[in-house]
């Protein structure tokens, strides 16, 4: 197993520990007693887990680590994280006045990211082989959730935290739409 893809599998281990922190910050707000080094636990948690994407790319391609098993678990690492940050900051309040991540957008995350696995398995069903480009609203999409994230996360009150997800959503659905297109275009040019 390459270096690359041990940092991705710590990143994956990354993530529960940091969903025990939201959820344990999230409950000391709704007991009316705020525990701050949770919260920032939580964070510092996420910053490592993020960051550790773009160490484990850049090993891979500077040390020639690339690898079949590393482009299939990274993806899943980054959606791993992605999701859970984005259902436990809707499950959980981070502040005072609801403060947290929309419901209805953690279930259209969830939504997308499933009809995306799901023309991944009709496309390989159908043309054998799945060929997807990384898109600019892909990573325009993947920007924003984290916006989002870090908005409710950070506690950033120049807003309510359904601005910086609205637009998150769009980006959400916008990308969606492309994987969408690109898969029916791969069936029809299977047959």
């Amino acid at each position: 197993m390459t270096t690359a893809s041990k940092i991705t599998l710590a990143r994956i281990a990354l993530v529960p520990v940091f969903a025990v922190f939201v959820a344990k910050y999230g409950l000391s707000v709704a007991a009316g007693a705020p525990m701050e080094p949770w919260r920032w636990t939580a964070v510092g948690l996420f910053t490592l887990a993020a960051a550790s994407d773009g160490i484990d790319g850049w090993v891979a391609r500077r040390f020639n680590q690339r690898s079949k098993f590393g482009a299939f678990i990274d993806p899943l690492a980054d959606k791993f994280l992605l999701i859970t940050a984005i259902v436990f900051l809707s499950a959980f309040p981070w502040g005072r006045d609801d403060w947290r991540i929309p419901v209805w957008f953690a279930w259209l995350v969830i939504l997308r990211d499933t009809l995306i696995v799901i023309g991944i398995v009709l496309v390989k069903r159908t043309a054998r082989n799945v060929h997807y480009q990384p898109r600019w609203t892909g990573k325009v999409c993947t920007v924003t959730q984290m916006i989002a994230i870090g908005w409710v996360m950070l506690k950033i009150r120049l807003l309510p935290p359904v601005y910086p997800c609205v637009l998150a959503a769009v980006f959400t659905v916008w990308s969606g739409y492309h994987y969408f297109q690109e898969a029916r275009r791969q069936m029809l040019a299977s047959g």
